[in-house]
């Protein structure tokens, strides 16, 4: 695992597992209230409500569901109300690690966030020590298939707009744009024919940390755990793992 943060792919192939058992529920219903409390109700005038949307679609979550989330978001409807926290620390090895929460209870998450770190061999640090290493990015994912020529699938998100082209996952292309443009780019590549199953944001690491044996191992594991707390909506970190142990991840 080299380049780009390819964890979102992983974490894009555990989602469809979890949408299956209702499981990713929780997490969308939170992005969906948090993103219409912070940027109103309409997805077409709120780009962080439009990819939850998309997210819980994507789900196969009611239609209900997700207007009960919005209007609880916008004050239609009571609820209760999440705070986003970012927490930075490290992993094992030294790995950079960042994680996204929406929480209604700070003390709890960060005690619980603190726990997990130190369960796997890593450590909770101070805000700001390792953001630096990172750089916002827009990813869209893009099922492989015979009928899709990877050359031609280039040119095409070029045109779209993309900034960057990685098709090192086997079962995806991953295509980077500018945090603001991920959305105009996905609209135009669907407009050139190009079936786009995810549209997210990224943190894209400067550097990497090599990791092998029991380090990569608690390092999966760590990542795993953070992915299965409810509260954490996104963690990125910038660790360099076989793609063998990624497979079983």
């Amino acid at each position: 695992m080299s380049g780009h943060n390819k964890w979102s792919s992983i974490k894009h192939k555990k989602a469809r597992e979890d949408a299956k058992r209702g499981k990713a529920f929780t997490k969308i219903i939170r992005e969906i209230t948090v993103a219409a409390r912070e940027g109103g109700g309409d997805p077409d005038a709120n780009a962080r409500l439009r990819s939850a949307v998309q997210a819980a679609k994507a789900a196969n979550m009611p239609a209900d569901n997700i207007k009960r989330a919005i209007q609880r978001g916008t004050g239609e409807l009571p609820g209760v109300s999440y705070e986003p926290v970012t927490y930075e620390g490290y992993g094992p090895g030294g790995v950079a690690v960042m994680i996204e929460v929406l929480t209604d209870n700070r003390n709890r998450t960060t005690a619980e966030i603190r726990h997990l770190f130190s369960r796997h061999g890593g450590n909770l640090g101070e805000n700001g020590c390792v953001s630096w290493l990172f750089q916002r990015k827009g990813v869209l994912l893009v099922p492989r298939s015979d009928d899709l020529d990877e050359d031609r699938l280039m040119e095409l998100a070029l045109e779209a707009g993309a900034e960057d082209f990685d098709a090192d996952d086997p079962e995806y292309y991953r295509i980077y744009t500018a945090p603001e443009e991920l959305h105009q780019t996905k609209e135009n590549l669907e407009g050139l024919g190009v079936a786009v199953e995810a549209a997210e944001f990224d943190m894209d690491p400067s550097t990497e940390v090599r990791l092998e044996g029991k380090q990569a191992q608690q390092m999966i594991r760590l990542m795993n755990a953070f992915d299965d707390h409810d509260d954490v909506q996104n963690v990125w970190a910038n660790f360099d793992i076989d793609e063998e142990l990624l497979a079983d991840a």
